[in-house]
């Protein structure tokens, strides 16, 4: 389960879209970059279950910035 999901916008201009993230996975702190396409650029370790790490972000990046 993610813990402490966190974000922030990559650019001072808050509408143009690009996020840094970061969250708690089993005890460890990952971190990347979400792009307005949906692509995670990781800038931490990639995460061995990544592909069910990436539906989590994407459905939380959906509820907190898409559907404001």
């Amino acid at each position: 389960m993610i813990t402490h999901f966190q974000f922030k916008s990559l650019f001072e201009n808050k509408d143009m879209p690009g996020w840094h993230f970061s969250f708690y996975y089993n005890k460890q702190k990952y971190t990347g970059i979400y792009h307005q396409n949906g692509d995670i650029q990781w800038t931490s370790e990639k995460p061995s279950d990544e592909l069910h790490l990436k539906e989590q972000i994407h459905e939380l990046m959906l509820f907190h910035v898409y559907d404001k």
